[in-house]
Parts: C-alpha cells; structure tokens; sequence
C-alpha cells in the first residue's frame, strides 16, 4: 500500500513492530509497580482512636480494608462500623528492587504476554478504526457514493458500489487493477466509483487531471486502464502519449485539464480522503467496509462484501 509522505507519524510508529513490544513492556512494570503501591495500612489517627477507646480492628494493621467494632462503656455487644478508607503504602529500597527482579524474572519466563498484549492492542485499534469509520462514511455517503461528478465504471445504475482511492504511480494501484477489471467484466450488476488521490507525485497529480479531462470525453475508463497498465513513471507528458493513442481531442483535453473545475474535483477528493482517515493508496470501500491495500484476494473480498450487502441491504451503496 502506498502511502502519503505527510501520513499520520503516529500511525507509522504504530507500525513499527518493536516499538510495539516496548509499550506492553512498559504498560506491565507500571501496572505491577502501581499495584503494589496500593497495599494498604489503617491511618495512624484511627489506630490511635482503637486504642483509646477499646475498639478492636477484625483485620492485620497493613492488611486490607476491615470491619471495625466498637464496645460501648456498659459492656454491651460491640456495634460493627464501615471499615475506613485505605490509604496508600510506600516502598523502601529493597522493596523496590525485590519488585523489579520478580516483574523481571515473570517477563524473561513468559515473554509470549508480548505478543497475546500486541495482538489485544491492535484488535482493539482495528475495532475503534472500524467504527470510527462507519461513522464518518454514513456522514459522508453522498459525495463517497453518488457525487454527480464521480468518475464510474460498470453499470452506472449498479446496486452495489465499490469505491477506490488510487494514484496513477502507485505499483499496487496497478496490481489492483486486474481485479476491478475482472469485477466490472463479471459482475454486471457492480458499479465502481473512482477517487483520485494523487499523494506520490507532481506528476500523479498531472496524470489525475489527463483522466478527469478524458471523463469529458466519455474516455475515463479506458485511459484509467491505459495508464495503470503503463510501465515506467506518470505524468503529463506520458499520460498526453497514451490519450493521443487512444484517439482523444488533445486541444479539448489539454484545455479540460487546465480547468478549475477539474482542479476543484481533484481538491474535493483529497479532501474526502482526508475526512475518512485514508492516507495510502488503493483503498476500496464497499459500504461501510474498507480494504486497505492491494491483497492477493481483493478481487474475492470485494465479491464477498458485495454478496453480503446485496443479501442485508445498504442503504446508501
């Protein structure tokens, strides 16, 4: 997947494998450490109070919270009070360090936890990403789904609609096309919206604008095929070769691609890219569901979304 040079640096250090292995690390020492901490002791004022008064504490001075009960002066049987508030104990030195070896010697014997942590902490952040996400495409369905400028291939009236952000440079972009073509070839009922989200480049976004001009021109299409299928870099000066090949007006298209309005729908994906968290390309949605990247079996996943969502219905797809 090919990202954004101005990603998110906290997601990119989330990625780092080993950095992940620190935090649990640390997450474990402080935790135990705070544990610890929280042993508790009866203050020194209501100890002194049982003394005086002949009260006797149901638990160990320093042990956990108890029962206190109080005979009264007559000898009468003792009335049972709510136990006081703990208050935290402090370690010495040795205590200290006799904690530090055990965390130490439970860490070395069992460093698997790293790895059941890692796993816990990323199916968390997937979970809230996922949701966070169906949560922002609902607010933004329109201009996701069904913006009247949206570039389409497939059946234009097709009951489910798979969306992708791409960049004409991006090599898994290009790996990617093979299964949009298969599905929009299969799937007559499929309809595939593009996004153009030129982050790797000057000339990805020179090539954004030849395929928006193409749109005009009824071409989109096929000069999005041409050019994901081209080898070597794109920009302006390839993308014109290939549109001039595929027999497009090159005075209408040069004029087209210069045009705000072209400028403006490149501006309004990136911005939409920007609103839902999508900072790499591809990125497909199918309706509240998301496929980052460029996987082996796109073409099968896009297929099962699709069939899942014909069966339980979608309301803005």
């Amino acid at each position: 997947m090919s990202t954004s040079p101005s990603s998110n640096p906290l997601r990119a250090a989330a990625q780092q494998k080993g950095l992940w292995l620190v935090i649990p690390a640390i997450a474990i020492l402080a935790g135990l450490v705070w544990v610890g901490r929280t042993a508790v002791t009866a203050p020194a004022d209501v100890a002194s109070g049982v003394a005086a008064s002949g009260e006797v504490a149901s638990g160990e001075t320093g042990g956990a919270p108890a029962l206190v009960q109080v005979a009264d002066a007559t000898g009468a049987a003792p009335a049972t009070t709510a136990a006081v508030n703990a208050t935290p104990a402090t370690f010495n030195d040795d205590q200290k360090k006799q904690i530090e070896t055990i965390v130490k010697e439970y860490l070395l014997a069992n460093p698997e936890i790293f790895l059941d942590v890692q796993t816990a902490l990323e199916e968390k952040m997937e979970k809230q990403q996922a949701e966070k996400l169906k949560a922002l495409i609902s607010e933004n369905a329109k201009a996701i789904y069904h913006h009247p400028d949206s570039a389409v291939a497939g059946n234009p009236d097709g009951d489910i609609t798979v969306v992708e952000f791409f960049d004409y440079n991006c090599g898994y972009c290009k790996r990617g096309l093979h299964d949009i073509v298969k599905l929009v070839e299969t799937d007559p009922k499929a309809r595939v919206v593009f996004k153009e989200l030129p982050i790797l480049s000057k000339g990805s976004e020179e090539a954004s604008r030849i395929a928006l001009a193409a749109r005009r021109q009824g071409k989109y299409w096929e000069m999005h095929k041409a050019m994901l299928s081209a080898k070597g870099h794109m920009n302006e000066a390839s993308a014109l070769r290939l549109a001039e090949k595929l027999g497009l007006d090159m005075d209408k298209l040069k004029a087209d691609m210069a045009s705000p309005e072209v400028e403006q729908e490149v501006k309004e994906s990136e911005d939409l890219a920007k609103k839902l968290g999508v900072n790499g390309t591809p990125h497909f949605l199918v309706g509240d569901r998301a496929i980052p990247g460029a996987p082996e079996d796109l073409y099968d996943q896009l297929e099962k979304n699709i069939t899942e969502l014909r069966s339980q219905g979608c309301a803005y797809c």
